[in-house]
Protein backbone atom coordinates (compact mmCIF):
# COMPACT_ATOMS: atom_id res chain seq x y z
CA UNK A 1 0.00 0.00 0.00
CA UNK A 2 1.04 3.16 -1.55
CA UNK A 3 1.69 5.88 1.48
CA UNK A 4 0.83 9.42 0.18
CA UNK A 5 2.84 12.33 1.34
CA UNK A 6 1.59 16.16 1.87
CA UNK A 7 3.48 17.78 -1.01
CA UNK A 8 5.23 20.78 1.80
CA UNK A 9 6.80 22.44 -1.25
CA UNK A 10 3.25 23.35 -2.46
CA UNK A 11 2.55 24.55 1.26
CA UNK A 12 5.60 26.85 1.61
CA UNK A 13 4.58 28.58 -1.64
CA UNK A 14 0.64 28.75 -0.29
CA UNK A 15 2.30 30.90 2.84
CA UNK A 16 4.65 33.04 1.13
CA UNK A 17 1.49 34.42 -1.33
CA UNK A 18 -0.13 35.18 1.27
CA UNK A 19 2.32 37.33 2.92
CA UNK A 20 2.91 38.91 0.13
CA UNK A 21 -0.91 40.13 -0.58
CA UNK A 22 -0.68 41.40 3.29
CA UNK A 23 2.54 43.21 2.30
CA UNK A 24 0.77 44.55 -0.49
CA UNK A 25 -2.84 45.47 1.25
CA UNK A 26 -0.45 47.41 3.71
CA UNK A 27 0.96 49.80 1.12
CA UNK A 28 -2.30 50.19 -0.53
CA UNK A 29 -3.57 51.04 3.12
CA UNK A 30 -0.56 53.51 3.09
CA UNK A 31 -1.37 54.83 -0.29
CA UNK A 32 -4.69 55.98 0.01
CA UNK A 33 -3.73 57.47 3.66
CA UNK A 34 -1.40 59.50 2.26
CA UNK A 35 -3.48 60.69 -1.06
CA UNK A 36 -6.29 61.84 1.95
CA UNK A 37 -4.22 63.46 4.63
CA UNK A 38 -1.34 64.47 2.78
CA UNK A 39 -3.02 67.19 1.04
CA UNK A 40 -4.72 68.74 4.13
CA UNK A 41 -1.56 68.63 5.97
CA UNK A 42 0.34 70.63 3.39
CA UNK A 43 -2.64 73.46 2.72
CA UNK A 44 -2.26 74.12 6.72
CA UNK A 45 1.43 74.24 6.88
CA UNK A 46 0.95 77.08 3.50
CA UNK A 47 2.26 80.89 4.82
CA UNK A 48 -0.08 83.34 4.37
CA UNK A 49 0.27 84.92 0.59
CA UNK A 50 1.52 89.15 1.09
CA UNK A 51 -1.05 91.95 0.74
CA UNK A 52 -1.81 92.76 -2.54
CA UNK A 53 -2.20 89.11 -3.87
CA UNK A 54 -4.56 87.59 -6.80
CA UNK A 55 -7.17 86.04 -4.37
CA UNK A 56 -9.29 87.74 -2.57
CA UNK A 57 -8.70 88.09 1.17
CA UNK A 58 -11.07 86.40 3.52
CA UNK A 59 -13.12 88.70 5.82
CA UNK A 60 -14.20 87.19 9.32
CA UNK A 61 -17.83 88.36 9.20
CA UNK A 62 -17.36 87.44 13.32
CA UNK A 63 -16.14 90.85 15.43
CA UNK A 64 -15.28 87.89 18.36
CA UNK A 65 -13.26 85.66 16.24
CA UNK A 66 -11.19 88.87 15.15
CA UNK A 67 -7.13 87.76 15.31
CA UNK A 68 -4.29 89.73 16.03
CA UNK A 69 -2.72 91.22 13.32
CA UNK A 70 0.68 92.27 12.49
CA UNK A 71 1.35 95.85 11.15
CA UNK A 72 4.27 96.99 9.61
CA UNK A 73 4.99 100.61 10.89
CA UNK A 74 4.65 102.99 7.38
CA UNK A 75 7.62 105.13 6.82
CA UNK A 76 6.24 108.80 7.72
CA UNK A 77 4.96 111.01 5.27
CA UNK A 78 6.25 114.58 3.92
CA UNK A 79 4.68 117.14 5.60
CA UNK A 80 2.65 118.65 3.68
CA UNK A 81 2.36 122.80 3.62
CA UNK A 82 -1.64 123.90 3.91
CA UNK A 83 -2.20 127.22 2.96
CA UNK A 84 -3.81 129.74 5.63
CA UNK A 85 -7.74 129.70 5.32
CA UNK A 86 -8.22 132.59 2.79
CA UNK A 87 -4.24 132.48 1.10
CA UNK A 88 -4.23 132.16 -2.89
CA UNK A 89 -0.94 131.83 -3.93
CA UNK A 90 -1.06 134.58 -6.91
CA UNK A 91 -0.22 133.34 -10.22
CA UNK A 92 3.01 134.38 -11.90
CA UNK A 93 3.04 137.76 -13.53
CA UNK A 94 2.20 137.44 -17.64
CA UNK A 95 5.42 137.84 -19.18
CA UNK A 96 5.61 141.01 -21.26
CA UNK A 97 6.85 140.45 -24.68
CA UNK A 98 8.73 143.49 -26.31
CA UNK A 99 6.13 145.66 -28.46
CA UNK A 100 7.72 146.53 -31.82
CA UNK A 101 8.52 150.40 -32.44
CA UNK A 102 8.08 152.58 -35.28
CA UNK A 103 11.28 152.57 -36.86
CA UNK A 104 13.24 152.82 -33.84
CA UNK A 105 16.61 150.97 -33.90
CA UNK A 106 16.79 147.86 -31.58
CA UNK A 107 19.66 149.54 -29.01
CA UNK A 108 21.88 146.66 -27.05
CA UNK A 109 20.03 146.36 -23.53
CA UNK A 110 22.19 147.46 -20.90
CA UNK A 111 23.33 144.82 -18.33
CA UNK A 112 20.73 144.60 -15.23
CA UNK A 113 21.42 147.41 -12.56
CA UNK A 114 20.41 148.69 -9.52
CA UNK A 115 19.08 152.39 -8.64
CA UNK A 116 21.35 154.60 -8.34
CA UNK A 117 22.81 155.78 -4.88
CA UNK A 118 22.13 158.59 -3.24
CA UNK A 119 25.23 160.93 -3.92
CA UNK A 120 26.53 163.55 -1.63
CA UNK A 121 25.41 166.97 -2.29
CA UNK A 122 27.40 169.20 -5.44
CA UNK A 123 28.58 165.69 -6.94
CA UNK A 124 27.36 163.46 -9.87
CA UNK A 125 25.17 166.80 -10.46
CA UNK A 126 23.03 166.68 -14.16
CA UNK A 127 20.06 167.45 -16.04
CA UNK A 128 17.72 165.13 -17.81
CA UNK A 129 14.93 165.98 -19.88
CA UNK A 130 11.86 163.22 -21.02
CA UNK A 131 10.21 163.14 -24.23
CA UNK A 132 7.10 161.11 -24.45
CA UNK A 133 6.59 160.45 -28.25
CA UNK A 134 3.59 159.37 -30.07
CA UNK A 135 1.59 161.54 -27.96
CA UNK A 136 -2.21 162.21 -29.02
CA UNK A 137 -4.21 159.00 -28.81
CA UNK A 138 -5.74 159.35 -25.39
CA UNK A 139 -5.96 162.04 -22.88
CA UNK A 140 -6.10 159.62 -20.33
CA UNK A 141 -2.41 158.45 -21.05
CA UNK A 142 -1.96 162.70 -20.86
CA UNK A 143 -3.37 162.91 -17.86
CA UNK A 144 -1.65 159.80 -16.29
CA UNK A 145 2.13 161.32 -17.31
CA UNK A 146 1.31 164.54 -15.64
CA UNK A 147 0.19 163.06 -12.69
CA UNK A 148 3.57 161.88 -11.96
CA UNK A 149 4.41 165.52 -10.89
CA UNK A 150 7.68 166.01 -12.93
CA UNK A 151 8.83 168.65 -15.92
CA UNK A 152 7.79 166.28 -19.15
CA UNK A 153 7.62 167.37 -22.73
CA UNK A 154 4.71 165.92 -24.76
CA UNK A 155 5.72 165.29 -28.55
CA UNK A 156 2.13 165.02 -30.08
CA UNK A 157 1.59 163.76 -33.45
CA UNK A 158 -0.65 165.59 -35.61
CA UNK A 159 -3.86 164.22 -36.70
CA UNK A 160 -3.92 161.10 -34.27
CA UNK A 161 -7.91 160.82 -33.01
CA UNK A 162 -7.48 162.84 -29.49
CA UNK A 163 -3.87 165.59 -30.95
CA UNK A 164 -6.64 168.46 -30.04
CA UNK A 165 -7.75 167.06 -27.25
CA UNK A 166 -4.20 166.30 -25.79
CA UNK A 167 -2.55 169.65 -26.59
CA UNK A 168 -5.05 171.37 -24.75
CA UNK A 169 -4.71 169.67 -21.57
CA UNK A 170 -0.59 170.15 -22.25
CA UNK A 171 -1.66 173.95 -22.43
CA UNK A 172 -3.89 173.84 -19.11
CA UNK A 173 -1.60 172.22 -17.18
CA UNK A 174 1.63 173.73 -17.97
CA UNK A 175 3.33 170.57 -19.95
CA UNK A 176 5.51 171.79 -22.71
CA UNK A 177 4.80 170.09 -26.01
CA UNK A 178 6.72 169.62 -29.35
CA UNK A 179 5.14 168.59 -32.98
CA UNK A 180 6.13 165.00 -33.72
CA UNK A 181 7.09 165.16 -37.37
CA UNK A 182 5.90 161.72 -39.40
CA UNK A 183 8.74 161.25 -41.53
CA UNK A 184 9.61 158.66 -44.23
CA UNK A 185 10.91 155.09 -43.38
CA UNK A 186 13.72 153.08 -44.76
CA UNK A 187 10.60 150.01 -45.28
CA UNK A 188 7.87 152.60 -46.34
CA UNK A 189 5.38 152.07 -47.97
CA UNK A 190 5.53 148.57 -46.43
CA UNK A 191 5.95 150.19 -42.98
CA UNK A 192 2.92 152.50 -42.21
CA UNK A 193 3.23 156.07 -42.54
CA UNK A 194 0.33 158.85 -41.38
CA UNK A 195 -1.28 160.30 -44.47
CA UNK A 196 0.02 163.54 -43.33
CA UNK A 197 3.67 162.58 -43.41
CA UNK A 198 6.34 163.73 -45.16
CA UNK A 199 8.28 161.61 -48.20
CA UNK A 200 11.61 162.14 -50.09
CA UNK A 201 9.19 162.50 -53.16
CA UNK A 202 7.67 165.84 -52.37
CA UNK A 203 8.22 168.83 -53.69
CA UNK A 204 9.81 171.75 -51.26
CA UNK A 205 6.79 174.04 -51.28
CA UNK A 206 4.61 170.69 -50.38
CA UNK A 207 7.25 169.96 -47.31
CA UNK A 208 6.83 173.30 -46.34
CA UNK A 209 2.96 173.25 -46.55
CA UNK A 210 2.32 170.28 -44.49
CA UNK A 211 5.28 171.76 -41.42
CA UNK A 212 3.51 175.17 -41.53
CA UNK A 213 -0.30 172.78 -41.03
CA UNK A 214 1.06 171.39 -38.10
CA UNK A 215 2.29 174.33 -36.54
CA UNK A 216 -1.49 175.37 -36.86
CA UNK A 217 -2.89 172.75 -35.32
CA UNK A 218 -0.34 172.20 -32.61
CA UNK A 219 -0.38 176.02 -31.47
CA UNK A 220 1.60 175.83 -28.39
CA UNK A 221 4.19 173.57 -29.44
CA UNK A 222 8.01 174.94 -29.01
CA UNK A 223 9.86 172.54 -30.62
CA UNK A 224 9.70 169.26 -33.12
CA UNK A 225 11.42 166.21 -33.15
CA UNK A 226 10.62 163.34 -36.28
CA UNK A 227 8.65 160.39 -36.12
CA UNK A 228 10.19 157.45 -38.11
CA UNK A 229 12.18 158.91 -41.06
CA UNK A 230 15.11 156.60 -40.92
CA UNK A 231 14.76 157.76 -44.93
CA UNK A 232 13.76 161.03 -44.48
CA UNK A 233 16.27 162.17 -42.18
CA UNK A 234 19.54 161.51 -44.60
CA UNK A 235 18.20 163.70 -47.23
CA UNK A 236 19.86 167.04 -47.10
CA UNK A 237 17.69 169.00 -49.13
CA UNK A 238 14.44 167.68 -47.36
CA UNK A 239 15.82 168.63 -43.99
CA UNK A 240 16.82 171.92 -44.91
CA UNK A 241 13.20 172.89 -46.14
CA UNK A 242 12.01 171.35 -42.68
CA UNK A 243 14.50 173.69 -40.66
CA UNK A 244 13.78 176.50 -42.95
CA UNK A 245 10.16 176.46 -41.33
CA UNK A 246 10.91 175.51 -37.94
CA UNK A 247 13.73 178.43 -38.02
CA UNK A 248 11.13 180.60 -39.33
CA UNK A 249 8.59 180.21 -36.50
CA UNK A 250 11.55 180.03 -33.80
CA UNK A 251 11.08 176.61 -32.90
CA UNK A 252 14.09 174.21 -32.23
CA UNK A 253 14.52 170.69 -33.36
CA UNK A 254 15.40 167.64 -31.23
CA UNK A 255 17.07 164.61 -33.72
CA UNK A 256 15.48 161.47 -32.79
CA UNK A 257 18.04 159.93 -34.25
CA UNK A 258 16.13 156.84 -36.13
CA UNK A 259 19.32 156.31 -38.14
CA UNK A 260 22.92 156.82 -37.61
CA UNK A 261 23.38 158.74 -40.61
CA UNK A 262 21.22 161.55 -40.29
CA UNK A 263 21.85 165.05 -40.91
CA UNK A 264 19.19 166.33 -39.19
CA UNK A 265 21.18 168.18 -36.19
CA UNK A 266 24.04 168.76 -38.29
CA UNK A 267 22.26 171.15 -40.62
CA UNK A 268 20.35 172.32 -37.80
CA UNK A 269 23.27 174.12 -36.47
CA UNK A 270 24.37 175.18 -40.10
CA UNK A 271 21.61 177.08 -40.84
CA UNK A 272 21.19 178.45 -36.81
CA UNK A 273 18.55 176.25 -35.48
CA UNK A 274 18.76 175.73 -31.86
CA UNK A 275 19.16 171.45 -31.51
CA UNK A 276 19.74 168.58 -29.81
CA UNK A 277 19.57 164.72 -30.42
CA UNK A 278 18.19 162.22 -28.60
CA UNK A 279 20.64 160.32 -25.99
CA UNK A 280 18.99 156.88 -25.06
CA UNK A 281 15.43 155.30 -25.92
CA UNK A 282 13.70 154.21 -22.83
CA UNK A 283 11.28 151.46 -24.06
CA UNK A 284 12.61 149.61 -27.10
CA UNK A 285 11.36 146.46 -24.99
CA UNK A 286 7.87 146.42 -23.00
CA UNK A 287 9.73 145.47 -19.86
CA UNK A 288 10.15 146.80 -16.25
CA UNK A 289 13.80 145.42 -16.15
CA UNK A 290 14.73 147.05 -19.27
CA UNK A 291 13.00 150.43 -18.71
CA UNK A 292 14.70 150.96 -15.58
CA UNK A 293 17.81 150.02 -17.11
CA UNK A 294 17.33 152.45 -19.67
CA UNK A 295 16.56 155.10 -16.89
CA UNK A 296 19.93 154.34 -15.17
CA UNK A 297 22.14 154.95 -18.56
CA UNK A 298 20.29 157.87 -19.03
CA UNK A 299 21.30 159.46 -15.85
CA UNK A 300 24.86 158.20 -16.08
CA UNK A 301 25.06 160.22 -19.31
CA UNK A 302 23.41 163.60 -17.53
CA UNK A 303 25.73 162.71 -14.84
CA UNK A 304 28.82 162.63 -17.13
CA UNK A 305 27.81 165.17 -19.63
CA UNK A 306 26.08 167.87 -17.67
CA UNK A 307 22.54 166.58 -19.46
CA UNK A 308 20.98 163.88 -21.38
CA UNK A 309 17.40 163.74 -23.36
CA UNK A 310 15.32 160.55 -23.30
CA UNK A 311 12.44 159.06 -25.18
CA UNK A 312 10.32 157.29 -24.53
CA UNK A 313 6.43 156.16 -25.70
CA UNK A 314 2.78 156.05 -23.10
CA UNK A 315 2.79 152.37 -23.00
CA UNK A 316 1.29 151.06 -19.73
CA UNK A 317 4.85 149.63 -18.58
CA UNK A 318 6.68 152.63 -18.99
CA UNK A 319 4.29 154.99 -17.30
CA UNK A 320 4.13 152.52 -14.77
CA UNK A 321 8.47 152.94 -14.71
CA UNK A 322 8.80 156.66 -14.62
CA UNK A 323 6.29 156.86 -11.90
CA UNK A 324 8.52 154.77 -9.44
CA UNK A 325 11.62 156.32 -11.18
CA UNK A 326 11.55 159.76 -11.20
CA UNK A 327 10.16 161.28 -8.05
CA UNK A 328 13.22 160.14 -6.91
CA UNK A 329 15.75 161.64 -9.02
CA UNK A 330 15.89 165.07 -7.13
CA UNK A 331 17.59 163.93 -4.09
CA UNK A 332 20.02 161.88 -6.50
CA UNK A 333 21.52 164.89 -8.16
CA UNK A 334 19.31 164.88 -10.98
CA UNK A 335 17.29 167.32 -12.07
CA UNK A 336 14.46 166.84 -14.68
CA UNK A 337 13.87 169.34 -16.97
CA UNK A 338 12.04 170.23 -20.29
CA UNK A 339 13.40 169.77 -23.73
CA UNK A 340 13.56 173.47 -24.58
CA UNK A 341 16.47 173.72 -21.38
CA UNK A 342 19.09 170.80 -22.82
CA UNK A 343 18.78 172.66 -27.13
CA UNK A 344 21.82 174.64 -27.73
Amino acid sequence: MTTIRPNRKKKNQGGGTYAALAILAVIFLAVIGFLVFAPHKKESQQLPKPPGASEKPVVNTKPHHKLPQVVQPSPPAPPVAVPKTGQVKPLPPPVSKPTPQPDYPQEKPEPVVTLPEPVAHGAGKGQLAIIIDDMGTSVQEARSLAGIGVPLTFSIIPGLRSYREVAAFAASNGVETMIHIPMQSKGWPQRRLESNGLLVSMADADIREHLEGFIRDIPRAVGANNHMGSEFTEHEQQMTSVLGVLKGKGLFFVDSVTTPKSVGQRLARETGVRSARRNVFLDNEQSSTYILGQLNQAVRQARKNGGAIAICHPHPATIKALSAFLPSLKSQGITLVRASQLVR
